[in-house]
């Protein structure tokens, strides 16, 4: 017998997902099943799914369950599991206070990189989005000594080794057309840097302390926005500026322009790094599980 499912579609900066709300963690999402909903002509359409799950009812997030509520269960539109998505945080902050599960204010997110802490201002904010924009703690990047190189065709950059929590590698360019189409992963060395793949940024500079980029992640290919991309990209440029908030005391903002938007990126003197961006819910409906059951036949 088939069943109606209900879903939501939302975006972080035109970071794309669908939203799977699952409280006790019934639902079974194979990866096959999360690539056929992502599919953008024969799915709902998203770079990304978030799974919905209460922590204690999800044998990854229960040791998290004391401290945060909810488990964001993301994956990438292949169907992969990813350690982190710094837009879908914010989107999934954003469900949960649309759903009525938490308020504006201050909340915790578990995840595969740790529990998040999120911020949701107040609708109308200064600065922000009409609904508020959301900022999400997201940890410290680690930056990893050795040279690694990315290449676009004819042309090879150095780039920075960056871990948020998953793999980056930000290399600096003349122009953001060099990064090609980026349908595939832009080759990378030494081979072996990246055993599980990377996400790769193309920065280019717009002024003092402001960005822009493109990026391929690993599993979804171009996306419009990358948060856990401008993090690094932002640690990586600030670096490169010669600024370290470790070493002078004062944190370091940069502003990251994306395709689909723009991201304010903090780095505090403690390592810690804020990411500050929209996310909008833009729909919300139901799929029929028989279809699901259809396309996995």
């Amino acid at each position: 017998m088939s069943t109606r499912i209900a879903f939501l579609k939302g975006h972080g900066t035109e970071n794309d997902f669908v939203i799977v709300p699952d409280p006790e963690n019934v639902l079974d999402l194979p990866p096959a099943a999360v690539a056929a909903l992502c599919d953008r002509r024969a799915g709902l359409g998203g770079d990304g799914l978030l799974h919905v799950v209460r922590s204690a009812a999800h044998p990854e997030a229960q040791s998290m369950a004391a401290e945060a509520e909810w488990f964001m269960d993301y994956r990438n539109g292949d169907g992969s599991v990813a350690e982190m998505c710094g837009n879908g945080v914010r989107v999934f902050a954003r469900y949960l206070q649309r759903a009525g599960h938490v308020s504006e204010g201050d909340l915790a997110i578990a995840t595969r990189g740790g529990v998040k802490r999120v911020h949701i201002a107040k609708a109308g904010s200064a600065g922000g989005s009409a609904e508020g924009d959301v900022t999400v703690g997201m940890g410290r990047a680690l930056l990893l000594e050795g040279d690694v190189e990315v290449s676009v065709g004819e042309r090879t950059w150095p780039a920075r080794n960056v871990n948020m929590g998953n793999p980056h590698a930000v290399a600096f360019v003349a122009d953001l057309a060099h990064a090609g189409d980026l349908y595939a992963p832009p080759p990378f060395q030494p081979a072996g840097a990246y055993p599980d793949g990377v996400n790769v940024e193309f920065v280019v500079d717009r002024g003092p302390a402001h960005v822009a980029m493109r990026v391929h992640e690993r599993g979804s290919g171009e996306t419009r926005s990358c948060g856990t991309g401008a993090c690094a990209v932002a640690v990586a440029t600030a670096r490169r500026d010669g600024v370290d908030p470790a070493v002078t005391g004062t944190p370091a903002t940069y502003t990251v322009d994306v395709p689909g938007g723009t991201l304010v990126i903090t780095e505090r003197p403690d390592g810690e790094i804020e990411m500050t961006g929209p996310a909008v819910i833009v729909a919300e409906g139901e799929f029929d599980s028989a279809w699901l059951e259809g396309v996995l036949a």
